[in-house]
């Protein structure tokens, strides 16, 4: 897999208010983005932050309104971006085939972004995307 960036990062909160207290008091300029759903694009060296809603989580990975119990919740997220929409689901086998379990198959989100979910042995939901928005020109795919 060929990651051309890390497309974002944020913690996966449980209590929406004191999360975006704790991060905006942390410097972070955090605006609402969708209901519960704070994040900025503002930050130096970061291409996107966001608190996450464990909801919010489960119901872009699984379709479902909460995390599913058989599954270790996790405690943040990180976005690697892939060169294109079609490079996700490369990238994806390549972890299968390292033997890693993906949590979803790659797809295009209401958003825009294409993605795919595993779950890091440190318990961290990485997903690997592709972003239009955040490549200087985007690919024909």
């Amino acid at each position: 897999m060929k990651i051309s960036f890390v497309a974002g990062f944020g913690p996966i909160i449980r209590e929406a208010e004191a999360s975006r207290r704790f991060w905006t008091d942390a410097g972070f300029p955090l605006a609402e983005i969708a209901p519960e759903y704070h994040g900025t694009d503002d930050v130096e060296g970061v291409k996107a932050f966001a608190l996450w809603p464990l909801a919010h989580a489960a119901e872009s990975t699984f379709g479902l309104a909460e995390w599913p119990s058989d599954v270790p919740v996790p405690q943040a997220w990180l976005e690697l971006d892939v060169e294109s929409a079609s490079g996700v689901a490369e990238a994806a086998s390549e972890m299968v085939a390292a033997g890693h379990r993906l949590l979803r198959e790659s797809r295009d989100e209401p958003w825009g972004q294409t993605t795919a979910r595993l779950l890091s042995p440190e318990g961290l939901l990485v997903g690997i995307s592709y972003t239009p928005w955040m490549h200087e020109t985007a690919p024909e795919d």
